[in-house]
């Protein structure tokens, strides 16, 4: 119970939803709902300083690293990566992030959060092209097929999720339960309360 109130108070902390608990963050319950996203703390009613152009870059880098639960190493890759790359940097960036094995089997409604995305492939239960994967950060390709072993598909909190008919991303399909990359996740795909241009910016050149 304490793991999910800690979930509740880093959305509070970035005062929007981040859908660390997946499904569950559409509650009635929500403490964003309920609290109008106060920021935790019995400062919380008090802090209504403008912020700064540096406080405002370092909370859009906390709730990018919070929404795809990447290290602040990792995440400062994925920048490095995207500057190489001849597209825009801001949507190379989110593409990369987008493009997670965690990430995939998430927006692929194979499981409920990226959390349980994560755990299920660190326990050997997510297999891409047949094989199976146990490193989270892996970046699909087009035409990769993502599947669940056996046994993760008799657990209830997969069960649950396959049973939510949610329209999937367009660049992703889904089968049963199997699904596959049938592109690269355009700009329309990305997520859209996230400003990567704050995140640029937070890092020294």
């Amino acid at each position: 119970m304490a793991r999910i109130l800690n979930k509740c108070k880093l959305c509070r902390r970035e005062r929007t939803k981040l859908f660390l608990k997946g499904a569950r963050c559409f509650s009635p319950k929500c403490p964003i709902e309920k609290k109008g996203g106060v920021p935790p703390g019995e400062h919380g009613m008090t802090s209504g300083m403008r912020p700064s152009a540096y406080s405002k870059q370092l909370r859009e880098k906390q709730k990018v690293k919070r929404i795809f639960g990447v290290s602040e190493k990792q995440l400062k890759n994925y920048l490095l990566q995207a500057e190489q790359k001849k597209g825009d940097t801001g949507e190379e960036f989110l593409r990369l992030l987008l493009m997670r094995l965690d990430n995939a089997v998430y927006q692929l409604g194979l499981a409920p959060s990226r959390a349980t995305s994560r755990q299920l492939i660190s326990h050997g239960h997510v297999l891409v092209n047949d094989r199976k994967l146990t490193v989270p950060s892996y970046q699909v390709k087009i035409d990769d097929q993502i599947s669940l072993s056996d046994q993760a598909i008799k657990m209830e909190k997969v069960k649950t999720g396959l049973e939510k008919k949610e329209e999937l991303p367009s660049w992703l399909k889904r089968k049963g339960f199997i699904g596959k990359i049938g592109g690269e996740p355009k700009r329309e795909d990305m997520v859209a309360d996230i400003d990567e241009s704050l995140v640029i910016e937070y890092y020294p050149r």
